[in-house]
């Protein structure tokens, strides 16, 4: 019997519902508006009175409307369709939507049951098996999509039969799997997974070590980010939050790429509908959006939906990572999150923290973040999910609390200058504020210092130096004018600028500078340190800013050149002539 219950009190989205039987904390139900269901989850129990949170507009609602409880915790449908396909927090597929706006109370299948898949067995009969063991494969476009074993299957299953290889629909049983116990049990290409819990079928979680190669130079130069790593990019409207992580989930090294629209304003999320599905995977030659999945809620759809979306977001990438595919999340932005979270606690009367959000903000966000990582299968195979979200704070104050909360559950932090911005320096990453924690693990130091070059780490140390030395010099000229400083303090700014236009600017819209490879980023840096080493003699501050804006042009000129090619020799020559004649 299910738990029934009517509505005695409404404020905005959140109802509270008495109740004739058990409730769940986070249980679904449906609350029924004349001939509406209008989708909730228990966030609060209170004796016979629940607090539910209603994904949907709450008009006409009123005391007495009957409530029906399923449950079950919010879930998420898995398996092969997830691919290519738009979502809203919910996951309702917006593209079987019926019309331009989304209806009250309808809600869609994710995946098409019809379509049949070529199946490739993957596991024998008399197999032993857990919950995640891959069974079977399909091609989900040209990525490997692998059948597993459910991940709600406790203990271990002996495979009674398993189906020959052919194309069969994601709803016909593949498998039959027998217990401990001797119960078989069906097993098809399509198992749910409630929202809000990680999914932990895996051996281990190791600390990630491997570097996630994004392409873009200012992250992977002087702030690298891991493979499973976490990181996040706060800024202020404008500075180019949702242009870094376009270019990110083009040019980064992964299979998989999950954009969480999780309560972005409209224009953003229109940009991500008609631009990104465009865009082209340069590792491929095929479109992108053939490996993305896009989660959508705008800011004006319901609180609780755009709490839904990151969670619907994470699980999908987690069932990614079980496969052993490696998985890029990007939330944008998760700011809107948090107010959700502080719209929902407020109206609930709960005590409030800073600037009124909930108390317990950090650790519900360092509970998501911790959800990424990179982990060991059960089969010896791992996968990743590195997790990148953007923070818009008010007026670009970096103080806040969602800020605030998020650098202690992140590693990577990518801090966005209104400054920089404003000066046309993209990205704008401001290179003294960033930071990348992983550059102190033991391990990741011994990565980078094998696959890149020996001394790379103390190469990057030495960089950041350079350029936080420019910047105290570029004050102390400013204050003191050009005349009334050293000739010293001229070059320790033009060798901290030669850094930045070379290293930190990139141009994304160029086609050979979009993406910069781990080979080409290491020859470049050890040519401008080598730039860096040399103490030039210049009689005037003239003659210094002379010099090194033409040596900055040329070494542009080199970024905008195939690699090692003839016209790239041919600037590398030219600047070797200048530094012998600067000398």
């Amino acid at each position: 019997m299910k738990t029934t219950g009517k509505v005695t009190g409404v404020v905005s989205n959140l109802v509270t519902v008495e109740v004739n039987g058990p409730v769940a904390e986070n249980e679904i139900c449906f609350i029924s508006l004349e001939n509406t269901k209008l989708m909730s989850e228990v966030i609060k129990v209170s004796g016979k009175s629940v607090f539910v949170q209603v994904y949907e507009s709450t008009r006409g609602l009123k005391c007495g409307d009957p409530v029906e409880f399923e449950g079950h915790m919010l879930e998420v449908t898995l398996g092969p369709g997830l691919l290519s396909s738009k979502y809203d927090g919910l996951q309702n597929n917006l593209a079987t939507m019926d019309g331009v706006f989304l209806k009250r109370g309808q809600y869609t299948a994710p995946l098409d049951m019809n379509l049949k898949w070529d199946f490739k067995p993957l596991a024998k009969e008399g197999d032993k098996v857990m919950a995640a063991d891959w069974l079977g494969e399909i091609k989900e476009g040209w990525l490997p999509h692998k059948i597993m074993v459910p991940f709600t299957y406790k203990g271990e299953y002996k495979i009674k039969s398993i189906v020959s290889p052919g194309s069969y629909k994601a709803s016909e049983i593949i498998a039959v799997l027998t217990d401990e116990e001797g119960e078989d049990h069906n097993v098809n290409m399509i198992q749910k997974w409630p929202v809000k819990i990680p999914i932990t079928c895996y051996k281990e979680k190791p600390r990630p070590f491997k570097i996630l190669e994004t392409g873009v130079r200012c992250m992977d130069t002087l702030n690298p980010i891991t493979e499973g790593g976490t990181g996040f990019i706060p800024g202020p409207f404008g500075c180019g939050k949702t242009v870094l992580q376009h270019a990110i989930a083009q040019q980064a090294d992964a299979n998989v790429i999950i954009m969480a629209a999780c309560g972005e304003r409209a224009n953003e999320v229109v940009e991500i509908f008609t631009e990104f599905p465009q865009l082209i995977d340069h590792r491929t030659g095929r479109k992108l959006m053939e490996r993305t999945t896009i989660i959508c809620n705008t800011s004006n759809m319901p609180v609780a939906a755009r709490e839904a979306s990151v969670y619907t977001a994470m699980t999908i990438g987690e069932y990614y990572r079980a496969m052993g595919l490696k998985v890029i999340l990007l939330a944008d932005s998760t700011s809107r999150w948090a107010q959700a979270l502080r719209e929902m606690s407020n109206r609930m009367e709960e005590l409030p923290g800073a600037d009124a959000f909930p108390v317990d903000l950090p650790a519900i966000i360092s509970s998501f973040y911790a959800r990424a990582g990179m982990v060991k299968l059960n089969n010896g195979e791992t996968g990743s999910i590195t997790f990148i979200g953007t923070v818009s704070p008010a007026g670009g104050n970096l103080k806040e609390p969602v800020t605030e909360s998020t650098k202690k559950a992140a590693r990577c932090f990518y801090g966005l200058s209104q400054s920089r911005a404003d000066r046309k320096r993209y990205p704008s990453v401001d290179p003294i504020d960033s930071y990348s924690k992983y550059l102190e693990y033991p391990e990741v130091i011994k990565y980078l210092n094998t696959k890149i070059d020996p001394q790379w780490v103390e190469k990057v140390r030495k960089a950041k130096n350079i350029i936080l030395r420019g910047k105290e010099a570029n004050e102390q000229i400013n204050i003191l004018g050009d005349d009334g400083v050293p000739m010293e303090y001229h070059l320790r700014f033009w060798r901290s600028e030669l850094i930045d236009f070379i290293i930190l600017q990139q141009d994304a819209f160029d086609k050979i500078d979009a993406s910069s490879p781990l080979e080409r980023q290491e020859f470049m840096l050890t040519k401008v340190l080598e730039v860096c080493d040399i103490d030039f003699k210049f009689e005037k501050f003239d003659d210094c800013v002379t010099f090194f804006k033409k040596l900055i042009n040329l070494f542009r000129q080199m970024n905008y050149s195939e690699f090692k090619s003839e016209e790239f020799n041919k600037y590398l020559d030219q600047i070797n002539k200048m530094i012998d004649d600067g000398k």
